[in-house]
């Protein structure tokens, strides 16, 4: 695998690429189902035979056409995803069959409301908190109405082998990207952050999955060849930081290459699809709808209170990867991620001894000087 960088920018592409692969798999009559969240669980929908496809916007492009139905002062995320909507800019979004989504955070659940009346949309209600019975067993009921749903819309029964046999197949392609991504604990890492989330971030539009697992596998055991025979991409001194708060898309890649343009390296990402979704595994010992229940439930993000898991896990990064710096990153609107920062800075400043800075901003670029002073003084403290 001498054309390593190009196997890394491959997976860049996919997101491209796949336009084309959903729509040929369209017309051979395979079902799409388009999901925003890490709170989905997608072996469910792949056990009906459809193919989830991942809708988050990630662009400011369609954020003006969203203005005209949605306010101004909301999360840029959640307008982007309605812009791609109702501009049917967004091919995976024209071409899904059902959209799943779930009840993580106000903007969301009424933006849900509106995409509903030219899509078809089915909406979980999820618990916000994983501290209580009623909530694990309204979870598990959730998951069962799901199950109903794709039955229904799709004409096809999930049987409880169909099921596990998905469970086996994302543990499989967890367990590999997981193992590309802890690459990051080597000091210095073999590669920069935006190399690793690039692959990340191409995993979630790659719909041949045996293919991927071994693609992903090769590729770590090349780097990992490269490493022990010399080859250094990272200078030692480079500054290791790890990137927390919320779902990172391509218009926020403007902080990770400001990060490393200035002395430092993206080694972890306790994002949505990072750590915080592919690092932990579903129990393939236990009944497969439990087993999901208890995955999806425990995701650490900022709609669960209390956010405990979120603190348990970035204590255990902070010493796995060695960290010397951590950036919060909040995208403008986001209440539950932001009310959460006074929480995060308390922790990991006093009790993990470790600098941390917050990093509000929207998907535009207008801010990248402000940004770049910022994050050039932080990295330069450390």
């Amino acid at each position: 695998m001498n054309e390593l960088p190009e196997k890394i920018n491959e997976f860049a592409e996919k997101r491209r690429q796949g336009f084309i692969t959903i729509k040929n798999l369209k017309d051979e009559g395979k079902k799409v189902v388009g999901v925003f969240c890490a709170f989905t669980p997608r072996e469910l929908i792949s056990a009906s035979g459809a193919i989830p496809v991942s809708l988050c916007g990630t662009s400011e492009e369609p954020i003006a056409d969203a203005e005209k139905h949605l306010p101004r002062n909301l999360c840029p995320l959640i307008k982007s995803s309605y812009g791609f909507a109702i501009t049917q800019k967004c091919p995976y979004t024209y071409f899904s069959d059902l959209i799943v989504g779930e009840t993580t955070c106000d903007g969301k659940k009424k933006m849900f409301e509106m995409l509903g009346k030219f899509k078809n949309v089915h909406v979980m209600q999820l618990p916000q908190t994983t501290k209580s019975e009623d909530s694990y067993k309204l979870w598990k009921n959730e998951m069962l109405k799901l199950k109903g749903k794709l039955e229904e819309e799709f004409g096809v029964e999930i049987t409880e082998e169909k099921l596990k046999n998905e469970i086996k197949l994302k543990n499989r392609e967890r367990k590999a990207l997981r193992e590309f991504y802890e690459l990051g604990k080597m000091t210095p890492p073999p590669l920069s952050g935006m190399e690793i989330l690039k692959v990340l971030r191409g995993s979630e539009f790659t719909y041949d999955k045996e293919n991927q697992i071994k693609t992903v596998k090769d590729m770590t055991e090349e780097i990992k060849k490269r490493y022990d025979e010399g080859e250094r991409k990272v200078s030692s001194k480079a500054k290791r930081i790890l990137i927390t708060g919320c779902p990172l898309g391509e218009a926020t890649d403007k902080i990770i290459n400001l990060i490393e343009e200035n002395g430092g390296v993206v080694v972890c990402y306790e994002n949505c699809g990072g750590v915080k979704n592919i690092g932990f595994l579903v129990d393939e010992d236990i009944d497969p709808i439990d087993a999901i229940t208890d995955k999806y439930i425990n995701i650490a993000c900022s709609c669960m209170t209390p956010n405990d898991n979120r603190i348990k896990l970035l204590s255990e990064l902070i010493d796995d990867y060695k960290i010397d710096g951590v950036i919060d990153v909040i995208l403008q609107a986001c209440h539950t991620y932001n009310v959460e920062t006074y929480t995060i800075k308390e922790f990991v400043t006093k009790e993990k001894n470790t600098p941390y800075m917050s990093i509000e901003t929207d998907y535009s670029q207008t801010d990248i000087g402000q940004l770049k002073t910022r994050i050039g003084a932080f990295i330069e403290m450390l």
